[in-house]
């Protein structure tokens, strides 16, 4: 099997990303999906870019280097009103310094407290960057189309999932099974087009 680096100490995202490529059954038989703790990287990678697929590329480069074929995504939450913010800061809106889900929800309620229903109109975005030991790469995106509701709903999920309602389904992510939300996630979605394009790159190599 190809040992395949995803660029990430964040567990939620390794067991996300994990049970997505275990979805497809070329993906589950072809690779061996490893975090940045199984390998024991520790160094800093400043997501400095402007676009999810700028700091999803940055990291995916930074850890390629060590000779892993290396996927990286950035995701964040988009708000209309808030002129697509928090965007690529969602991890640290309320502390550039540090990560913290509880602070970010209560910031973005805050900033969204006169706010009606129909103007709270938001979605999630994931890019996600493959890069190959020689350098090669390129990059996916997927979204997914909701509401911030006024109040957290649901236990389970991640970051904002608590205030991400989806119309279609009538729940938040965070009241979604696993399986749901890989669904129709913005994640799940980038990751099918992820698995599309290695496909591909394979047919062409195979040419």
């Amino acid at each position: 099997m190809t040992k395949l680096l995803l660029a990430t100490h964040n567990d939620h995202k390794v067991r996300e990303f994990r049970a997505l490529l275990a979805g497809d059954p070329v993906t589950r038989a072809r690779f061996e999906v490893y975090s940045l703790s199984d390998i024991g990287f520790h160094g800093e990678i400043a997501e400095n870019g402007a676009t999810f697929e700028e700091n999803a590329l940055i990291k995916a480069q930074a850890v390629a280097r060590e000779g892993y074929l290396s996927v990286a995504d950035d995701s964040g939450l988009e708000v209309d009103v808030l002129h697509g913010a928090p965007g690529v800061h969602s991890a640290r809106y309320a502390d550039p310094n540090r990560a913290d889900d509880a602070a970010n929800n209560a910031l973005l309620l805050a900033r969204l407290s006169d706010v009606p229903a129909p103007q709270r109109s938001a979605r999630f975005v994931c890019a996600i960057a493959c890069v190959y030991p020689d350098g090669t790469f390129f990059t996916v995106r997927g979204s997914c189309e909701g509401r911030i509701t006024r109040q957290p709903q649901g236990q389970g999920g991640f970051g904002y999932d608590p205030l991400f309602y989806v119309p279609a389904l009538g729940r938040t992510f965070a009241q979604l099974t696993g399986e749901e939300k890989n669904n129709i996630s913005h994640r799940g979605r980038a990751t099918a087009a992820l698995i599309a394009a290695l496909g591909q790159r394979d047919k062409e190599h195979l040419c």
